[in-house]
This record gives structure tokens, sequence and C-alpha cells, in this order.
């Protein structure tokens, strides 16, 4: 009997270490975040995994100009995985999305129009990004980026004209210079840009600009052109050749070296 018993506490204990060893599912949850701009009603949504206990730095997303769409945000589902907080801004109002390319070049185009505007409502995201995922204990937000696609990545790099800080920004083909650059600015964040050699949106008169305003920033930057590839590498649903297509090697190099870029700037902190 003893013996029995033995084996069966044996194989119980066993077992217990097996379920301990084991690495926790991944548990992907969405949280809806409304906020205003003003009179304004926004909506942002939240992805993280809740099986990951400590706190993970916190990103806020810019999607492309169709805005929180399901497919931009499944976008931002994906780069959260199990390493980011990522809070996907709303750029246009809680029901205002853009339904199609029309919609949103035209809703694009005023806002290009009025980079206040289009600064401020970038800052009240990210300020109800740090908002919420500190109120809600789910990010380190001492730790914060910010990263957009196409006019996301725009977006994202009129933030970080205003002098915002922030650990790093990333901009995946998007405009480089909406408008000559202004020497007075003080950059206060990281910058890697990540550019289509080919994007016929980003022409070769937006390039010069932005390394002229680069090279008196101050700050540590990258611009990366990837050869061949053209507007929306990244966007697995764009397929328009020689205009904006998806490109799985490029978006999949793209997105290793945001990582890497974002892990060496959440180590190193805010820039001075």
């Amino acid at each position: 009997m003893r013996t029995k018993m033995t084996t069966l506490l044996a194989a119980a204990g066993a077992l217990t270490f097996a379920a301990l060893s084991m690495p926790v599912a991944a548990r992907s949850v969405e949280k809806i975040v409304d906020y205003k701009i003003g009179d304004g009603e926004y909506r942002g949504y939240v992805y993280y995994d809740d099986a990951v206990k400590q706190p993970l730095p916190l990103v806020v997303m810019v999607p492309n100009w169709l805005g929180t769409n399901a497919d931009n945000r499944e976008q931002a589902r994906e780069i959260a995985a199990r390493d980011y907080v990522v809070f996907v801004a709303d750029m246009y109002g809680r029901d205002r999305q853009p339904a199609d390319a029309a919609a949103a070049g035209q809703a694009v185009r005023a806002l290009y129009s009025d980079r206040p505007e289009l600064r401020r409502r970038a800052k009240a995201a990210k300020d109800e990004a740090v908002r919420y995922a500190g109120e809600a204990r789910i990010a380190d937000t001492s730790k914060v980026a910010i990263i957009g696609f196409c006019f996301g990545g725009g977006t994202a790099l009129e933030l970080a004209r205003t002098g915002e800080p922030l650990a790093a920004t990333v901009s995946f083909h998007g405009n480089l210079a909406i408008a000559a650059p202004d020497r007075n600015l003080k950059f206060r964040t990281r910058i890697l840009a990540l550019h289509g050699d080919a994007d016929p949106y980003v022409p070769a008169d937006q390039i010069e600009p932005f390394l002229v305003e680069m090279r008196s920033s101050g700050v540590d930057w990258e611009l990366v052109h990837f050869g061949g590839a053209v507007h929306s590498f990244t966007d697995k649903k764009a397929n328009q050749p020689g205009q904006s297509m998806y490109d799985a090697k490029t978006a999949r190099r793209a997105f290793a070296l945001m990582r890497d870029f974002l892990a060496e700037a959440f180590a190193a902190g805010v820039p001075g």
C-alpha cells in the first residue's frame, strides 16, 4: 500500500511540476476606450496579453488612413503580442471612420492642411493612452513610444516635431515631410523611418527635407530604404502593383527593426 501511495504522490508531483513548467497560454484582450478631444467624441482600442503579469511598454499606434477599422485593429493585436500594450489612436472621431479610400483621402487631406489640429489629436491620443494604461496598471508608462502606418506614420512624425517626450517614434511607409522643416523644433524622441525606396507616394522630394531636418535634430535617428518596396508594404491587403503593395519579406524585416529599435529605446528612456 505504501509503495502504491508513494507512486501516486510522485505522479501527482510530476504532473504539478509539468503544469508549472508549461508557458502560460497567451490571452490577448481588447479594451475599448472612449475619450474626448474638446467637444469631440473619440474611441481608441487597447490590446495586450493579460497572461503577462509584469508591466509592458506602452506603444501608441496611429493606423493608416482607414482609421480604427477591423484590419488595423487586428494589426495592433499582432504587434502587441506578449511584448507591448498597444493603444490604437482615433484620428477622426468615434462615429467618423472613413467608409472607403475616397472618404479616407478627403479626411486625411483636411488634417494635413491643418497641422496644429493633426498634432493636437495625436497628442490627445497619446495622453489618453498613458492615462488609461496607468490607471488600469497594465503598462509601464515611463516607457512610451508612438508608431504609425502610412498616414499614421506621418502623424507619428508630426507628434515628434512638437517635442513630445517619447522613448521612440517609428514610421512605416509614412509621409516624411508634410511641409518645410522648422529648424526651431526640438525633438525629444529617437526616430526610425522605414521607407519603401520605390514608394510613389513618398517621393524623392520628401527625402532631402527629412534628412535636413534629422541632421539638425540632435537625436538618434535612422532612415531605412527597402529596395523595390512601394507604399503600404506592411498592409496584407494592399494589392496595387507599383503603388501600394504588401511585401512579406520587407514587412518581416521592418517589424524586426522596429522591435530592436524599441527595445534599445525603452532601455535608455526619453532623450534629454
